[in-house]
């Protein structure tokens, strides 16, 4: 009876392991995660779009289509060629404006816990600072949470030098709306 016991517990926490390992964190970004913008509203009313797995520019491989040989033989002596394979445009990017300055402030972005907002501070083109000019600050969990996200935000927001963040993982409403109301900001500057 013990035994059979300690197999069905063993085995119950084994199969509940697995399962919270197979859970992984939100990533925030355009390219990993949640997209920014449209698609189903989540709580709070921020919206939020699942992207397929990007396949990057650089690794993409042009293809041709094969063409088929002519089967009549040309009368009068001309010979007949095989027109080229067309050959796949490259992606232009564009460059970011260089003498872009000033100061932006993003739409506030509305979470289940209250609204986000974030302003950003741009030299030359370049995010220079970022701050968090509204966030939730209800409860004094929201404001556990918060004032340990935000200073990672700002620093992700200077690391990217874009809207695409990872998030900080406990605090993915307020990442959420950090990346929303940041892309609005970014907007604005024209980034």
């Amino acid at each position: 009876m013990l035994s059979r016991r300690f197999f069905l517990i063993a085995g119950g926490t084994i199969g509940g392991l697995g399962t919270v390992l197979s859970i992984t964190p939100p990533q925030f970004g355009a390219t990993t995660g949640l997209a920014l913008g449209t698609g189903g509203s989540l709580a709070g009313g921020t919206t939020a779009t699942p992207l397929a797995s990007p396949t990057p520019a650089s690794t993409s491989k042009a293809t041709s289509t094969p063409t088929k040989k002519p089967t009549k033989k040309p009368t009068g002596g001309t010979k007949a060629t095989t027109p080229p394979p067309a050959s796949t445009p490259t992606p232009v990017s564009t460059p970011k404006p260089a003498g872009v300055s000033g100061t932006f402030t993003g739409a506030p972005a509305n979470t289940a816990y209250g609204p986000v907002q974030v302003q950003i501070v741009v030299a030359n083109g370049k995010i220079t600072n970022a701050i968090a000019l509204t966030y939730p600050t209800n409860s004094f969990r929201d404001q556990q949470i918060n004032s340990q996200a935000i200073p990672y935000l700002v620093q992700e927001t200077l690391a990217a030098q874009s809207a695409n963040i990872q998030g900080v993982g406990g605090a993915s409403y307020t990442s959420q709306g950090w990346a929303n109301s940041l892309q609005s900001a970014l907007t604005k500057a024209g980034l």
